[in-house]
């Protein structure tokens, strides 16, 4: 079997767009992968019709590992994000061919499941009014739906400090949350890198008494001491990891002791392979693994691959019920969340297939979202010109 060819798709939004990949066959067998960009789509579109000349065409869609190999070291030039996107938008369709061409589900080609399903938790919930009562009213909701966790910046948009006002308003955000959720459900606390070590300290200190799963990403994600000196000083696990594009870069993170949780995005790491190859790292280092997935269904299927057969797998983040759900139906068998978690298919491949004519009925938009502009958080920009 070889690749023949790649066609692409973007289905756009006014806060995101979604790269959907096809890869076709000589046998007939058509792979799809999935991506999102942030301000990058076109760069990435660029990439891979270059790439497809140099690496993908005549490729065996079998043989992952040497064509990830080949685009990743090919070109002589140290892979970036939108290298390392395109590479995983490329491997996830190789490895749904494989399981289509063999009748067998991904999981079941990564060494087999070692759970019947991955706890979900929603993201994009809270597109309303920023009032403590828009915002229990949004989380009784997402209890409603049978989620059991939910993640949140209640920090409008700070940077590096936050004001005394701003402070207690953050944290009277959080105290309406845990109110409507109640003492079970987990609450994850985004801080989205805004934060000096000093402010992201206090914090996490001012919201210890709402017992929050994790603090994720409380300052820059360059510097790596700024996050060790977080990690000495609090409780809470810290979470980071999805804007490290290359797994090898993560070798640092776990030798810093920083992190208990890292977050790789599989759809910016590389795929699916290498993804699983980071969670047997962070295994080693007793680390959990919760992929960043602010991606449609193929991204959320292909992260599902890992979760099922991964034992440090810990949740998967899911958009797609609350921000946008209206584009799930640009994907036959998209994977849904019934009471809190994802179910384990047995579905040949990724278990999901992109229509076409669906997804033209979202045209690519010019995306924006500005974490430092007021209302970022109803994912809707004023200026999409």
């Amino acid at each position: 079997m070889r690749i023949t060819g790649i066609s692409t798709h973007v289905v756009g939004t006014p806060w995101r767009n979604l790269t959907y990949v096809q890869v076709h066959t000589d046998e007939g067998i058509t792979g799809v992968g999935e991506t999102r960009m942030l301000g990058h789509t076109d760069a990435l579109i660029g990439y891979l019709r270059e790439a497809e000349a140099n690496h993908i065409l005549g490729s065996d869609p079998f043989s992952v590992e040497d064509l990830v190999r080949r685009m990743k070291y090919g070109d002589y030039g140290r892979a970036g994000e939108i290298v390392m996107s395109g590479i995983a938008v490329v491997e996830m369709a190789c490895w749904d061919i494989k399981g289509k061409a063999l009748g067998v589900p991904v999981w079941q080609l990564l060494g087999g499941k070692v759970t019947d399903r991955v706890k979900a938790y929603a993201n994009g919930w809270y597109t309303t009014e920023r009032t403590p009562e828009a915002y229990h009213k949004a989380a009784q909701g997402v209890i409603a739906r049978g989620y059991r966790a939910l993640k949140i910046d209640p920090f409008g948009t700070g940077h590096f400090e936050l004001d005394h006002e701003q402070s207690l308003y953050a944290v009277s955000l959080i105290e309406a949350v845990r109110d409507a959720i109640g003492p079970d459900a987990e609450l994850m606390l985004e801080m989205h890198g805004r934060f000096s070590p000093a402010t992201a300290v206090r914090l996490a200190r001012d919201l210890a008494p709402f017992n929050p799963a994790w603090l994720e990403e409380p300052c820059p994600p360059e510097n790596l001491k700024a996050l060790e000196k977080v990690a000495a000083k609090v409780d809470v696990p810290v979470a980071t990891g999805e804007r490290i594009h290359d797994r090898i870069e993560f070798r640092e993170l776990f030798e810093s002791q920083a992190v208990d949780i890292i977050q790789p995005d599989v759809g910016h790491i590389g795929g699916i392979w290498e993804t699983r190859k980071l969670a047997a790292t962070a295994e080693s280092h007793y680390v959990l693994v919760a992929p960043h997935n602010v991606g449609g269904p193929v991204l959320t299927a292909a992260s599902l691959q890992v979760g099922f057969t991964t034992p440090n797998f810990k949740i998967l983040e899911h958009f797609n019920d609350f921000a946008d759900a209206e584009i799930k139906k640009v994907v036959k068998g998209a994977p849904e969340v019934v009471d809190g978690y994802f179910q384990l298919s047995d579905a040949p491949g990724l278990g999901v297939e992109l229509d076409t004519d669906a997804a033209a009925e979202f045209p690519q938009q010019q995306a924006r979202f500005d974490l430092w502009a007021e209302g970022w958080e109803q994912r809707r920009p004023k200026d999409t010109k």
